[in-house]
């Protein structure tokens, strides 16, 4: 096969429809346009809406999104914590007990603004380079923490997925958590032959039919004078 040999499918190329020629073709005298009118005349202007307040404007104005995996920061200021003894230890629970921080198990990051006191050892969530240095430089150390919020796996899978993954466990012949194994009593626990242990044995239940005809022969068997 060459290119000359090359063909559009059928219906890829439609030919172009000549309006105004005439009334046989269907668009011809206004063109499929109608008579006067605004739409006739092409004076739409995009995105107009017929004279009421058009979408651009509905909208907010404040533009872009939310990040939900974003970890907030409360911010501390090296100024904030010279009032630490020289060498202290300064961690998220002092902070808190000093009322520094006012929520317990929020993520904390230390700013380079003020000066650091000599020798302090400060652990945080998160650090900026200015402020590393100054501490560094006044005989301190930083540790840096792991944030206590961060995204789990579970937290943003959807939950089509989280089905379809438990389905899958389950068809396999295993739960699909380790919560949701089904406990399972051990044979030392349950007790095994005729020891203490061992479960009692029940009876044969007999059938609804010799149950209910035994009055009867009691009933038949007493004397007449009783």
């Amino acid at each position: 096969m060459a290119l000359h040999e090359l063909k559009a499918p059928k219906g890829a190329r439609r030919p172009h429809r000549r309006r105004g020629l005439g009334d046989s073709a269907g668009q011809g005298s206004y063109s499929g346009r109608g008579f006067k009118g605004q739409r006739k005349r092409e004076s739409v202007r995009p995105l107009f809406e017929g004279g009421q307040n058009k979408l651009v404007k509905r909208l907010p104005y404040m533009r872009g999104f939310t990040n939900v995996f974003r970890t907030a920061y409360v911010p501390v200021n090296l100024e904030r914590l010279a009032a630490f003894e020289p060498g202290a230890e300064i961690t998220p629970a002092v902070l808190l007990e000093r009322g520094i921080v006012n929520h317990a198990g929020a993520s904390i990051k230390i700013l380079g603004e003020g000066e650091a006191p000599s020798g302090i050892k400060v652990s945080a969530h998160a650090i900026s380079a200015s402020a590393k240095a100054k501490i560094e430089a006044a005989g301190g150390s930083v540790t840096v923490l792991t944030p206590p919020r961060e995204p789990t796996e579970s937290s943003h899978i959807p939950d089509r997925e989280r089905r379809a993954k438990a389905a899958q466990a389950t068809a396999k012949g295993r739960p699909a958590s380790a919560a949701e194994a089904p406990e399972q009593a051990k044979p030392s626990e349950a007790g095994t032959g005729d020891g203490p242990g061992a479960p009692k044995a029940r009876a044969p239940r007999k059938p609804r039919g010799e149950q209910a005809a035994k009055p009867k022969e009691d009933a038949q068997t007493e004397p007449k004078g009783a």
